[in-house]
């Protein structure tokens, strides 16, 4: 028998409470799939941030409020929160930069935050860029 998380996965809270702290950030990975229209679930969150120390100080508390554990540190780390699972990237295989992938990235409205979400271009081009198997299935979905 698998174990079961004790944490509930919640990425409308968890990128609610990004926005809401004024985290500089892109939402990529299967949540930013299913915005597009992904049928394939998940079970964590993945963002890109802006790397700068301000937007990292932000990152880090905002995490801390629920319930993870440092270090945060760029270029990439992963954190399980009450909120789920989430896997952060400064700068994510296959996105040219971060600038670029905000710059291309579309805008939701979520409980009154504007979210970015990276383009179904930029998500397959991650994912082309990805080496597991899910990344190819994902990427052939994408397109």
């Amino acid at each position: 028998m698998l174990p079961v998380s004790e944490d509930p996965f919640d990425p409308t809270s968890l990128l609610e409470r990004l926005a809401t702290a004024d985290v500089d950030f892109v939402l990529i990975g299967a949540v930013a799939g299913g915005v597009h229209g992904s049928s394939y679930g998940t079970y964590d969150v993945d963002i890109a941030f802006a790397d700068d120390p301000e937007n990292g100080k932000r990152l880090g508390a905002t995490l801390a409020e629920v319930g993870a554990d440092g270090p945060f540190e760029p270029p990439s780390f992963s954190c399980q929160t009450r909120l789920g699972f989430v896997k952060c990237f400064s700068a994510p295989i296959g996105a040219s930069s971060y600038a670029a992938l905000k710059s291309g990235a579309s805008q939701i409205a979520l409980r009154g935050h504007a979210v970015h979400v990276a383009s179904l271009d930029q998500l397959i081009a991650m994912k082309q860029a990805g080496t597991r198997p899910r990344d190819e299935l994902l990427g052939t979905e994408y397109r």
